[in-house]
């Protein structure tokens, strides 16, 4: 099921990358922990100390990361929808079946669509945010370049299991 969103530029940014690999080789490193352990964490800023994904709506998504000084932040999301080599969406705004979250950082809903171009993939990463306020924090805070370094090693990763 596609659900429609409308992308506000004052509150919402976009990452887009052509990759030259098929969609089920990018959904792959997308969707397994082990793969998204190697990329997330963008490497000069720490790593990925913990990744639990259960691919499904309602689904736990899950990422620990350990910091600069061994500190270890749990980021915990719920899936919203799971189009298999097409369409993935998580938030931080809800914990694992679908229960309300808690949570101190500036909370988004993540939006990946996939689509053929050519013999690779069109890989579009969109972030919402609850205001304009939260996508200028998150701009200033690293946030923004911190996605696109983490984008840049999902497409290397990817281009490795060709």
């Amino acid at each position: 099921m596609n659900h429609p969103f409308a992308f506000d530029s004052k509150r919402d940014f976009t990452i887009e990358r052509v990759i030259d690999a098929p969609q089920p080789l990018v959904w792959e490193a997308l969707t397994r922990p082990a793969h998204l352990k190697e990329w997330y964490m963008p490497r000069a800023w720490g790593r990925v100390a913990h990744a639990e994904m259960d691919v499904r709506p309602g689904g736990v998504f899950r990422i620990d990361i350990a910091v600069g000084d061994g500190q270890v932040v749990p980021n915990l999301g719920c899936f919203l929808d799971v189009v298999p080599h097409s369409r993935l969406v998580w938030t931080s705004m809800l914990f694992p079946g679908y229960r309300p979250a808690v949570f101190d950082d500036i909370p988004i809903t993540a939006i990946v669509t996939m689509a053929a171009q050519g013999a690779g993939t069109r890989y579009v990463f969109t972030a919402l945010h609850r205001s304009e306020a939260d996508c200028a924090t998150n701009r200033s805070s690293g946030f923004y370049e911190g996605t696109e370094i983490a984008i840049d090693q999902f497409v290397a990763l990817v281009h490795s299991l060709t």
